[in-house]
């Protein structure tokens, strides 16, 4: 395939037009913190913000995995593309038109990642003009128009139709020249065991593309059409553009949709998602092929915390919805359920009745889960009789163990009381039981996967130091006492953000956020230093001492050198030593404490609240995640502060970098 040749006038016009926070936002929810922006890392799991993003020099930088570089770069790590497709990428999406020229310059895993895109782009137009132009695309085409889409909604989803041949797409994409490898890996054809002849895997179906957050297609959903035998559905296989486990149907058209509505709605199906868009409800997704995943939720999350499960009203849509929550009550999100009118669907509703009857309708329905499952239980038959009350309150109690925020658990164990007449006592006693129980069965799954880890560690690093039993940490739960006075090393944060400064707020404040103090005062306080930077206030300690409570005391505190150097001992030497005689030094080592003891709460939440979720895929993931946070912990305690956080001129200038 050719690839252009940018001039740096070119590059420089795309990245001035490719606004970092916009990009970024497309899949990172972002959250103001001093001179930037903070969020949740896309390039690896992790309960805390430390992702940073500074408009300013156009760079992100994650200080927990050590992501970092401008635009182009996070196009390309998230992608999984070359410079040149980021930069295309880029240009498509700010109307900047890049020259064809070609290049040899092109490496080989690129090349694939870029082949298998290119491909998928060519089925999703191949099968969309055999939908709208060919004669075979006739009975797709009066389906979709018994549905009620729109050509404009066909067009905004890409829908099309694959031909009933065995060949049809290969042969289309000879023609064009398409490497057949390119097709192999995208999961379009197949090679037969008893014949070496490849054979396309989609044929006769109508074809639903299925698109990541920034558009590009990188799977299909096929929908079996006429006579033809086999599953309803089928969908592309697992492939290195597409985890099925981490994709949600629609999340190209709804992400901008779900920030403004500040919620989603998930339902279950294709033309649920595409019928409700087409009506004007655009903060809408499903699962792409599978049940609910953490990774699913975990992307739901990067837009809004709120989510609406609407399934079918069928058992089976009810059954699949209560297996969801779970996993979705995982992950943070504030989940609230309903179910339609028996019979109906989200499309079908949607179709009868309008939008505006759907929208009164969520308003009206909706319900906590709490409030759904015991009104569930009441239809059910299941609330009257004291054997079956109990396991169905069991079984709420059960969801709520995944949730970490301890006082939403309490407040829906509240509700709970109010709904079942049910004592405080014996409800959190059981909601203990289950939380103890989730701990106890993560630990031994942690036990397990770190064997694995190690025996993949010892697989592929013969004889290399990182070799089983090098972890630092037993996969039991970091015991720390409680200390009974503030950190010092936030306390000293404070004190350099206070002495020095605008540079100094600067610096921090791109390195740690609010999340990564532990004393509550001391977080209000870094909370009122960002603030007064931002709106470019005095920051001092006269400012501080003459503010409201609790400020005084607490600059009182921060400011007495309880261990500083005496003046006596000083007038013993002949040179003199000074608190700061680099500042930034002192702050990359206060800031080494704060990121140590931060890690270490992450890996506690992790240990306590996580939920092991259905996949034995998505246990593994999650697994290796626990180890991630050991090696990063690990990384801190034993890396110099000078080598862990650049320098202020580093920070600065790391935007001048191609």
């Amino acid at each position: 395939m050719p690839k252009a040749i940018i001039t740096d006038q070119k590059k420089e016009e795309i990245r001035d037009a490719a606004d970092i926070v916009d990009v970024i936002s497309d899949y990172v929810k972002l959250k103001k913190s001093g001179s930037g922006f903070t969020g949740l890392c896309p390039f690896h799991n992790e309960k805390t913000p430390s992702f940073h993003v500074t408009p300013r020099l156009g760079i992100f930088k994650c200080f927990g995995c050590g992501e970092g570089g401008d635009v182009f770069n996070f196009v390309m790590k998230l992608e999984g593309v070359g410079f040149v497709e980021a930069l295309r990428t880029l240009a498509n999406r700010y109307n900047i038109e890049i020259p064809e020229e070609e290049s040899p310059e092109y490496d080989a895993k690129t090349q694939l990642t870029e082949g298998i895109y290119h491909a998928l782009r060519f089925a999703g137009m191949f099968f969309y003009q055999n939908l709208m132009e060919e004669d075979e695309g006739q009975a797709a085409r009066a389906y979709l128009k018994k549905r009620g889409l729109t050509a404009a909604t066909i067009k905004k989803f890409g829908l099309g139709f694959a031909p009933d041949s065995m060949d049809g797409l290969l042969q289309h994409a000879a023609k064009e020249s398409i490497n057949e490898t390119y097709l192999a890996e995208a999961g379009l054809i197949k090679h037969s065991e008893h014949s070496d002849k490849p054979y396309d895997v989609f044929r006769g179906r109508l074809m639903f593309p299925i698109f990541n957050p920034s558009g590009k297609v990188i799977g299909f959903g096929g929908r079996i059409m006429g006579d033809r035998k086999g599953p309803k559905y089928i969908n592309s296989p697992q492939t290195k553009v597409y985890n099925k486990s981490e994709v949600m149907y629609g999340i190209h058209a709804a992400r901008n949709e779900i920030r403004k509505a500040e919620s989603a709605i998930l339902v279950e199906g294709y033309m649920d998602v595409i019928s409700l868009w087409q009506h004007g409800i655009k903060n809408v997704v499903a699962t792409s092929g599978t049940s609910v995943t953490s990774g699913q939720m975990r992307l739901l999350k990067n837009y809004s915390e709120n989510l609406l499960m609407v399934y079918d009203a069928d058992n089976a849509g009810q059954n699949a919805m209560i297996r969801g929550l779970d996993i979705a009550l995982a992950q943070g999100l504030n989940v609230r359920l309903m179910h339609l009118p028996e019979g109906e669907d989200p499309d079908s509703f949607v179709q009868q009745f309008g939008a505006e009857s759907f929208r009164e309708y969520c308003e009206s329905e909706s319900r906590d889960f709490v409030t759904f499952m015991v009104e569930r239980a009441k239809e059910l038959d299941e609330w009257d009789d004291p054997i079956k009350q109990k396991n169905n309150i069991s079984a709420i109690l059960k969801s709520m163990s995944n949730i970490s925020d301890s006082v939403m658990r309490e407040t829906l164990v509240n509700h709970l009381r109010k709904l079942s007449g049910i004592g405080d006592k014996a409800l959190f006693d059981e909601l203990g039981r289950y939380i103890a129980d989730n701990k106890r069965e993560l630990q031994r799954d942690l036990q397990r996967a770190e064997r694995r880890a190690e025996r993949e560690q010892a697989g592929n690093q013969d004889g290399d130091n990182n070799a089983p039993g090098s972890l630092p940490y037993s996969s039991r739960r970091v015991a720390r006492p409680k200390k009974s006075e503030r950190p010092p090393y936030e306390k000293e944060i404070i004190r350099l953000m206070v002495e020095y400064g605008d540079d100094m707020v600067f610096y921090i404040g791109n390195l740690i956020t609010d999340s990564h103090f532990e004393d509550e005062e001391l977080k209000i306080f870094y909370q009122d230093i960002i603030q007064r930077y931002n709106e470019e206030n005095e920051i001092s300690v006269e400012v501080y001492s003459g503010k409201e409570h609790p400020f005084p005391a607490l600059i009182g505190e921060i400011m007495i050198e309880r261990y500083g150097i005496s003046e006596r001992g000083n007038e013993l030497r002949s040179k003199k030593i000074r608190k700061d005689a680099d500042p930034y030094k002192t702050a990359r080592g206060a800031l080494k404490a704060v990121w140590i003891e931060y890690l270490k709460r992450e890996l506690d939440t992790y240990q306590e609240n996580i939920r092991i979720v259905q996949t034995e895929k998505d246990r593994q993931n999650s697994y290796r995640e626990m180890v991630d946070v050991r090696k990063r912990l690990l990384q801190f305690e034993r890396g110099a502060s000078g080598e862990l956080f650049p320098s202020l001129d580093d920070l600065l200038e790391s935007n001048k970098a191609d």
